[in-house]
């Protein structure tokens, strides 16, 4: 994956106010070349990712939780290979969920297309240091920067899935792109190359101001700023969805697109996703 210069070596000159934690460089094939993440040693509390999601944007690193309880450690321990990425920008979005629905969905089941969105943003949403950008199928949206520090906040409290939330800083620009520029393998089952779920994730920052905000071994948690408000729209999205992660619909309770939409996207303010 082309990346911009990466901030983590010089950390302890970048003036930021960080927890005690370390960097980490492991990969599935031995140490990387220079750092993929920093990481807490202990547990995040509420207030703390909104509190670098003012700072950090400003020297190249985004915040992000990784949840290392889940029964796979930490992400030392994920396989991470970031040499195997692709850039997410050399992707198109919709060509990537087509080529998803044909290998998931059934043989006389033609792709429906991107779910329509009124009153999109597309200009840099997701972007570092880029606050309300990305509204979606509400037209207009609360601040996405918000929304995700109140999805975080409420990860971080107990009332979320997540067993042991770190904080981590990554070295991106866009929310989409930071499991790309770890070499998350989290998808691995499903799809090897993470800079194309990346690009679908940069969609989604546009047309619904979605930010990553949590990942684990396999999972990967994003704040919506702008969900669908209607049941057909919500259809419309679970289509995408079952394209991007087919198990949330074949092993998760809301067995057909309807019911996933009715209760997993609308008027939802995060979305989660598990790869089997």
């Amino acid at each position: 994956m082309a990346t911009l210069p990466n901030p983590l070596p010089r950390l302890a000159s970048l003036g930021l106010h960080l927890p005690p934690g370390g960097l980490v460089d492991a990969t599935d094939e031995g140490p990387w070349h220079e750092p993929l993440l920093w990481l807490a040693d202990a547990p995040a509390a509420p207030g703390e990712w909104a509190a670098l999601r003012r700072t950090a944007p400003a020297v190249g690193l985004l915040p992000v939780v990784l949840d290392v309880g889940a029964g796979h450690g930490g992400p030392e321990l994920w396989e991470l290979i970031p040499g195997e990425m692709s850039y997410p920008g050399d992707h198109d979005a919709e060509e990537v969920l087509e080529e998803f629905w044909e290998e998931c969905a059934e043989e006389d089941e033609d792709w429906p297309g991107l779910a329509e969105t009124k009153g999109a943003d597309t200009e840099g949403a997701g972007t570092a240091g880029t606050e309300g950008a990305g509204t979606g199928s509400a037209g207009t949206a609360p601040d996405p920067e918000s929304v995700a520090s109140d999805v975080v906040d409420s990860l971080l409290d107990g009332r979320g899935p997540l067993k042991d939330p770190r904080l981590a800083l990554v070295p991106a620009r866009r929310s989409a792109d930071i499991p790309t520029a770890i070499g998350w393998m989290g998808p691995a089952n499903h799809e090897n190359d993470t800079g194309r779920l990346s690009a679908v994730l940069r969609s989604w920052e546009d047309r619904f101001g979605i930010r990553t905000v949590a990942l684990g071994f396999d999972t990967l948690l994003v704040s919506v700023a702008a969900p669908p408000t209607t049941l057909a729209e919500a259809e419309a999205l679970a289509a995408e969805h079952f394209a991007f992660c087919p198990d949330n619909i074949w092993q998760g309770s809301d067995s057909t697109l309807r019911a996933y939409a009715e209760h997993q996207l609308l008027n939802q303010p995060a979305w989660h996703f598990w790869w089997d």
